[in-house]
């Protein structure tokens, strides 16, 4: 068994250091290392960087009309007699924007009047009918629907004076109003 062992050991090391199948190997390397060079182009010069400031933000947008403030002063100013009443008491609607209330249904009360209920920031529904005052900028109910409530606010109209602009909250889920 240690003869046996010996033997493979022998013939093993004796294939090893047989130098004849490598010949064609050696010469192909030998060629490639024979061969000039490539040659390594030079990094590109990089212009250092240039802070911009810009200066147009006080500008009219480009994709604005061009409004002339005069000519919309007068227009405006001569004929608007509309002005909130700043003394009376403020409803409870009246402190969040108009964006946050929700319309959440309606009610029908026995004196057949409609009454419509508002979804309301951590308040919760409340129900109110025409005339009430709802939203941050004097706006007043001016008539309610089934899926619908029409309102009316008195906001700046950047001249000194007000204007009426008619908003409205359709009821939550309904589509196309």
């Amino acid at each position: 068994m240690k003869k046996l062992i010996l033997l493979m050991l022998i013939s093993l090391l004796a294939a090893c250091g047989v130098p004849s199948g490598t010949t064609d190997l050696k010469q192909f390397v030998d060629e490639i290392m024979n061969q000039p060079r490539g040659v390594i182009e030079p990094l590109p010069v990089f212009e250092p960087y240039e802070a911009f400031s810009y200066s147009a933000t006080g500008l009219r947008s480009p994709f604005d009309l061009p409004v002339n403030l005069d000519q919309v002063a007068k227009a405006i100013a001569p004929t608007s007699n509309v002005k909130p009443d700043l003394n009376r008491s403020k409803e409870q609607l009246e402190q969040y924007s108009f964006g946050s209330l929700s319309m959440v249904g309606t009610i029908k009360r026995e004196s057949n009047h409609l009454w419509a209920l508002i979804s309301a920031p951590s308040s919760g529904i409340h129900k109110v009918k025409e005339g009430y005052f709802i939203g941050q900028n004097h706006g007043r109910v001016v008539s309610i629907s089934q899926q619908r409530i029409d309102i009316i606010e008195i906001v700046p109209n950047g001249v000194g004076g007000w204007i009426e602009r008619p908003r409205s909250l359709v009821l939550a889920g309904v589509e196309g109003e």
